[in-house]
């Protein structure tokens, strides 16, 4: 990619002379604005040819993966699979279902309106039921994240914030605990300051599917399958929401102290690499273009670089 175009005086004078006297009209354009504006051109440019296209892959994933993740149950519990294999699968499945998720809820797979607006809906409800947690408060809280990134107050994902990679590890799982601080009080916090019919639907779904998979728990432990329903639901939604917390939440925006379009979230290098780090390497494509898939966003970035880097983006980590 060839340098951000630069702008001189004279090239932004409109037939000003540039050495006119000192009482002469200034210039009617700030040369540093037209640069920016430029800038940005380039940069939409880039988003516009890294988004839409096909998005069956994702609903293939979810709603193969939700199948699969039923048919766990009856094959741990039949024996027919060993339960460490369930627990394996299980995890798996319930980590890459936020990632299918997170495409419905910015409505990539189907717009408002689109003849298969049904579909977006259906693989965003499917893909957070492992994880216990519904569609519409995932949905809700994400966007909130999106639209007060790194405000303690306002921020859903705010709780997550720690000093280092192994605290933040920890704190994931503290989080998850009903004590002050943690997120679900800080989720109620948000949800009580919103009072809509969407928050208030929110959390009744959420209490809803909480109670349902109670129920399952117990019923299942009572037939004498509780180390089944533990291996493939309860531990691995634990483990599941732990990653997805870290490599989400924490690793992308560490330490929370950026603010803007461009300073909000960062690059960095993951240790288990682009793929294993849900693709979140990247981060800031996501934030700066939500409409750009997930898989989509590495290839974005590198033809971006050059363009955050005049932003003030940090790029060094790639």
């Amino acid at each position: 990619m060839s340098a951000p175009q630069s702008f001189s005086k004279s090239d932004v004078s409109i037939g000003i002379d540039i050495g006119a006297p000192a009482d002469a009209a200034p210039l009617a354009i700030d040369p540093a604005r037209l640069q920016r504006q430029e800038l940005l051109r380039l940069e939409r440019e880039i988003a516009a040819r890294h988004t839409g296209g096909g998005m069956w892959g994702y609903s293939v994933a979810a709603l193969g993966g939700f199948a699969l993740w039923v048919a766990l149950f009856p094959l741990t519990m039949m024996g027919i699979i060993p339960l460490w294999i369930g627990f394996v699968a299980s995890t798996v499945l319930a980590t890459g279902g936020y990632v299918t998720s997170h495409e419905a809820m910015h409505s990539n797979i189907a717009r408002k309106g689109d003849p298969l607006r049904w579909l977006n809906e259906l693989v965003g409800q499917v893909s957070t039921i492992p994880l216990i947690f519904p569609f519409s408060m995932a949905r809700m809280m994400h966007l909130q994240h999106h639209y007060h990134c790194n405000d303690p107050e306002r921020d859903p994902d705010y709780p997550d914030a720690a000093p280092s990679a192994w605290k933040a590890i920890v704190k994931t799982w503290l989080n998850r605990q009903p004590r002050n601080g943690g997120s679900i009080h800080h989720y109620k916090k948000i949800l009580a300051e919103l009072d809509s019919p969407a928050s208030r639907r929110a959390q009744r779904d959420t209490a809803l599917l909480q109670l349902a998979a109670m129920a399952i728990f117990f019923a299942t432990a009572w037939s004498g399958h509780a180390l089944a329903v533990a291996a493939v639901w309860w531990l691995p939604r634990h483990i599941a929401l732990s990653y997805i917390r870290f490599y989400l939440s924490w690793a992308p925006h560490h330490p929370r102290t950026g603010q803007g379009r461009y300073g909000n979230t960062k690059v960095f290098k993951s240790n288990l690499g682009h793929v294993m780090s849900m693709c979140m390497e990247t981060h800031i494509i996501h934030h700066l273009y939500p409409s750009i898939p997930n898989h989509r966003t590495r290839a974005a970035y590198y033809e971006m670089r050059e363009i955050l880097a005049a932003r003030g983006v940090d790029v060094s980590a790639l």
